[in-house]
């Protein structure tokens, strides 16, 4: 069986929808409580991060002028090719967040899926809420959720297994405390043929704490930050334990 590397999220991304989508209730729940009130207000957004672009989608059938935003060239091609099939219009750029530039200003942007760990360093976080800024119209919102160090404690160190016909997965990680990052190792086993190929990706997510937030999006131009701790929305999993994630939405001045 061989073994092959790739460059991070090639296979994540190919297999997400088939794999990842089990959560999609929890962050559904979080989005309503969070935005509930805000989205029936909503001209446009951007997904930032959009992945396969599903939450993109499902703002766009409320009548929301939508773009998205993914490093991936692979989550770009699916959001693409799944807007194409249900019919919506979706704008998909293919951008770092940390730089990303939007044609026209935006009343909301999304990054979910603790997606904003994903950046390379702990000072990155002050370049994409910067970025943020400069997407946003002058009132408009940043609604995330992150990962908190006691995630990368209390979860990340376990190993799970995946199974789906013609794609397994095991991920094994563990917290790099003075780098302050979790990590992954994901080994893919793909099926090809009457052959499996094995595959490996590594991840890491960087962490920080509220207070590192908080400052980081005032210092941005955001006058009003809120947030909420995640167990609420994920009462059927047990792994989520107060502290271990957060969602945030942050208000740019007017």
């Amino acid at each position: 069986m061989p073994t092959i590397a790739n460059r991070p999220y090639k296979w994540l991304a190919e297999y997400y929808d088939q794999l990842f989508t089990f959560h999609l209730p929890c962050f559904e729940a979080a989005r309503q409580r969070v935005l509930g009130d805000l989205l029936p207000r909503l001209d446009s957004a951007c997904d930032l991060a959009c992945g396969t672009g599903t939450t993109a989608l499902l703002l766009a059938r409320r009548g929301i002028k939508m773009y998205g935003v993914d490093l991936s060239a692979v989550m770009c091609r699916l959001a693409r090719l799944k807007a194409h099939r249900a019919g919506l219009p979706l704008r998909v750029i293919r951008a770092d967040m940390r730089n990303f530039r939007l044609p026209a200003p935006v009343g909301l942007v999304l990054c979910e899926f603790d997606a904003l760990n994903h950046v390379m360093r702990k000072a990155d976080l002050r370049r994409v809420a910067g970025a943020v800024a400069g997407a946003l119209e002058p009132g408009g919102y940043f609604y995330f959720d992150v990962n908190n160090r006691r995630a990368f404690e209390t979860i990340w160190p376990g190993c799970w297994w995946i199974e789906k016909p013609g794609v397994a997965l095991v991920m094994h990680g563990g917290y790099d405390r003075k780098r302050d990052k979790g990590w992954s190792d994901v080994e893919w086993f793909l099926r090809d043929g009457k052959r499996w190929r094995r595959h490996h990706e590594r991840i890491e997510q960087v962490a920080w704490t509220g207070a590192e937030v908080r400052r980081t999006l005032r210092d941005a131009g955001f006058d009003r930050v809120q947030a909420w701790d995640a167990t609420p929305f994920f009462k059927n999993d047990p792994k989520i334990s107060p502290g271990c994630r957060t969602f945030y939405l942050a208000r740019k001045r007017a």
